[in-house]
């Protein structure tokens, strides 16, 4: 196998063109047998072979700086670079991780795993390469999908700035090479990338300043009159017009054409943006066909691309989507936003049935919750479901545009706690934290199932910020005689105002219409036989009258502790 051949970072140089076709079809393989078994980011990576072994072919690593954009495309790099073997450990506790990793290698020059980051680190690098006076290329890959993040754009605004060669491949792999475009793009690929070209522009342009009088307003003209032509022929003209040199688009699939840009990319004395087309899930049939399930894969049958392990029971984002998909029905004032991330955090089924209160904001968290703020404002009840690892991306958005507000906001935050394969930068440890200092929001957190379909429920109806979190994984079934015995013995005019259970004891404050409803209350609580005590830590009337107890109860069979590992 040629694969073999490759121990460590640019082996690759030394295989011929034939081995280099045989090597892609090699890596394709591996990379289908490997997580099959393992679990992993599969589509990304079989649409990025080729590009990887063009940038491995063209560049010199570890000296090349490339930055991987979130980096869950970084599998061939792996490979590359010597990281074969550490395939069977993949997105395990003490193996490789599934993102870019300096401690695994020198040939990850920055660790990688939010979206959007690629291009600010590189041009961090390129302008300290500048500073010391060293001489290496930087590469930032970013795919069109993270360039939806306006960190990306921030980073392009800047990147004009920066002092010699700084490379940004876009990865794009949601459209199709565009016939009419081709022939013209390669021809202006190479020319523009001219030192001729450059050289014959800015003297003329110089040339035309020195007249007097006329001089500029024939510069002027001509620039208008070029950037309208150049608007409607050239492709790329948004990044022409930032001060990036455009080339493309080119063929993801054809090393031979990508290293001919990339060399042409190298010369350019200043910021590049090379446009590459890919195809999601490319070499294999299943991940073509459904790219977003084999996103991040669980370890699934070749044959079929379905999934060895089908679930049997519900899991939070289960409980989450049912629901949604019920309160849709119910109330149209209820509307969903996500940012990419429709399918993982359960609002396909929401989309489906409602696709005009449905809004995919893209890889924009900050975006999304100021939006959520506005149609909050206008009267609306919107839902943002994310990942608790992306919510902390919108923190000054949650504080300043929602909650300072005191907006009606729901915050669906999926992957709370431990989420053990992604590692550290996806772990869903940080948002209780920073969100219980925000003033005007309360916390939500189910200890089951059907606790979390009742606080879904009652998040619509709280007319305040609220914020529900959840963990990843199948969602507990126990513990539902106490919510047993509420709905069968309590009076119908309780409303609970706060509710939260740790599994051993569950505390709630309810509001009922007098004293005497609330005593009435309590010695109905102390019938349950799923409650071993009951005491009531507060008792505070309204001047409507109402009556507002808060009670804390243990369980009489409190939860099992949970030490087994995902």
């Amino acid at each position: 196998m040629v694969l073999e051949k490759i121990q460590k970072e640019n082996d690759i140089k030394k295989l011929t063109p034939e081995e280099l076709e045989l090597l892609k079809d090699e890596i394709r393989q591996f990379l289908i047998e490997s997580i099959s078994v393992t679990g992993g980011h599969l589509a990304s990576n079989l649409g990025v072979v080729e590009l990887t072994m063009a940038l491995h072919l063209c560049f010199n690593l570890p000296k090349d700086k490339i930055v991987w954009d979130v980096g869950h495309q970084s599998y061939t790099h792996k490979i590359l670079t010597g990281r074969k073997d550490g395939f069977s450990s993949l997105r395990q506790y003490g193996g490789m991780s599934g993102f870019p990793k300096a401690d695994e290698s020198d040939c990850d020059c920055f660790n990688t795993g939010h979206s959007s980051t690629s291009i600010s680190a590189g041009l961090g690098l390129a302008t300290a390469r500048q500073v010391t006076g060293e001489d290496y290329h930087v590469v930032s890959v970013i795919g069109d999908g993270a360039l939806t993040g306006g960190m990306a754009y921030e980073a392009l605004n800047n990147a004009s700035s920066v002092k010699g060669n700084f490379i940004i491949v876009l990865n794009d792999n949601n459209m199709s090479i565009s016939e009419n475009v081709g022939g013209i793009s390669q021809y202006l690929s190479g020319f523009r990338t001219a030192d001729a070209y450059r050289d014959l522009k800015n003297n003329v342009m110089n040339s035309l300043n020195h007249i007097p009088i006329y001089g500029e307003r024939m510069v002027k003209h001509i620039r208008n009159t070029k950037s309208s032509i150049k608007q409607l022929f050239i492709p790329g003209m948004f990044f022409e017009e930032m001060g990036i040199i455009y080339l493309g688009p080119v063929d993801g699939s054809d090393i031979k054409e990508m290293c001919r840009v990339f060399d042409e990319a190298k010369r350019v004395d200043g910021p590049v943006l090379v446009h590459v087309l890919t195809k999601k899930g490319a070499g294999y049939g299943p991940a073509e066909r459904y790219p977003s399930r084999f996103h991040g894969a669980e370890p699934f049958v070749i044959e079929t691309g379905l999934p060895k392990n089908k679930r049997t029971k519900a899991n939070y984002t289960d409980v989450f989507s049912t629901v949604m998909k019920k309160l849709g029905e119910r109330n149209p004032k209820v509307v969903a936003i996500t940012a990419a991330m429709a399918d993982g955090t359960g609002l396909r089924r929401f989309h489906r049935n409602f696709p005009d209160r449905f809004f995919d904001v893209g890889i924009a968290e900050a975006h999304a919750t100021t939006f959520a703020a506005g149609l909050a404002k206008a009267g609306l009840i919107p839902v943002f479901a994310v990942y608790s690892s992306f919510l902390q991306r919108a923190f000054d958005q949650i504080l300043h545009d929602v909650c300072i507000q005191n907006l009606h906001v729901i915050f669906a935050i999926d992957r709370a706690g431990l989420v053990g394969s992604d590692g550290e930068t996806h772990q869903g440890v940080f948002d209780l934290s920073f969100l219980s200092l925000i003033p005007n929001l309360s916390i939500l957190s189910p200890k089951n199932r059907w606790e979390m379909a009742d606080m879904v429920r009652f998040a619509v109806g709280f007319q305040y910020p609220i914020a529900l979190r959840y963990p990843r994984g199948e969602a507990y079934e126990g513990l539902k005689e106490f919510l047993e015995e509420m709905e069968q013995k309590m009076p119908s005019d309780i409303t609970l105002e706060t509710f939260s259970s740790d599994g051993s004891q569950v505390s709630f404050t309810m509001r009922v219409s007098s004293k005497s409803a609330a005593a009435n209350a309590l010695i109905q609580l102390r019938t349950f036989e799923s409650l071993a005590t009951v005491t009531t830590t507060g008792l505070e009337e309204a001047e409507d009258g109402t009556v507002a107890m808060s009670v804390i109860c243990t369980y009489a069979n409190p939860a099992p502790l949970d030490n087994t590992e995902e």
